[in-house]
């Protein structure tokens, strides 16, 4: 995959081949990486249910410990965010409701002799996840309550983002159709680095295409029966929330 999207990549910046390239292809790399980090958030497209174990007594815990299986195989580095909790009891699940950190906060953290017990409510804390290709040891967190009296298992329903591409034996998590969208966002990297006025407008032509791409992926993702139930989908009550009235004949 990391070979077509180099051929996609240079065709879009009309690059010429050796010896005058102007961009060497570890960067087309980089940029490709980095457009495909930035559409698994915006778009939402890689979805994964992965699990952690709680600890007794323990609240916190970060995206970076939560199981996707092995990347390799996956194609999942880690989690962007944390959807929806449930834990495992017998044979089924029990849903953990989620709460606003400050809530969370102020009605669960707030006291002085909590009482062990399988957790009933959760909240996230800090944001993201670790980028291991840069080194960070940052990393989204969630926190439980009340402390677990037991070690659970957590189903944690995430938004992820994909290994880093280091050849064309590395699996691509991506979906299809969001493949298409991902060379036009490695292109607005590359034509802001050139920092130039030209280029600079080569480089919103290029994020409007992949905004473009990323909505025609969404919309082809949804099917369209009852489209508004599904990810991302526009809300049909918009135009009475704006205010904005029909026609008599159906018009705008």
């Amino acid at each position: 995959m990391l070979t077509a999207y180099e051929t996609n990549l240079q065709n879009l910046l009309q690059l010429p081949g050796a010896p005058v390239t102007l961009y060497p292809t570890a960067n087309l790399d980089l940029w490709i990486n980095t457009a495909r980090g930035q559409l698994a958030g915006e778009g939402e497209c890689v979805r994964s249910i992965g699990t952690i174990s709680t600890v007794i007594g323990q609240r916190a815990y970060n995206f970076s410990s939560i199981s996707f299986g092995t990347p390799a195989v996956t194609g999942i580095q880690g989690a962007i965010n944390v959807r929806r909790i449930t834990y495992s009891v017998a044979s089924g699940q029990q849903w953990i409701p989620p709460r606003e950190w400050e809530y969370f906060d102020l009605y669960h953290v707030n006291n002085p002799v909590p009482q062990p017990g399988p957790p009933i409510v959760w909240a996230q804390y800090a944001q993201g996840s670790a980028t291991p290709a840069a080194g960070s040891s940052a990393s989204g967190s969630f926190w439980i309550d009340p402390p677990p009296d037991a070690v659970y298992q957590l189903n944690c329903d995430c938004t992820c983002y994909p290994i880093t591409l280091a050849n064309d034996a590395t699996i691509e998590a991506i979906p299809y159709l969001w493949t298409d969208a991902v060379p036009f966002f490695a292109a607005y990297w590359a034509f802001l680095s050139a920092q130039t006025g030209a280029r600079q407008a080569d480089a919103d032509r290029m994020y409007n295409y992949y905004k473009e791409f990323l909505n025609r992926a969404r919309q082809a993702a949804n099917p369209s029966v009852n489209r508004s139930q599904y990810e991302q989908a526009p809300d049909p009550a918009t135009i009475n929330k704006l205010g904005v009235q029909r026609s008599a004949q159906g018009g705008q």
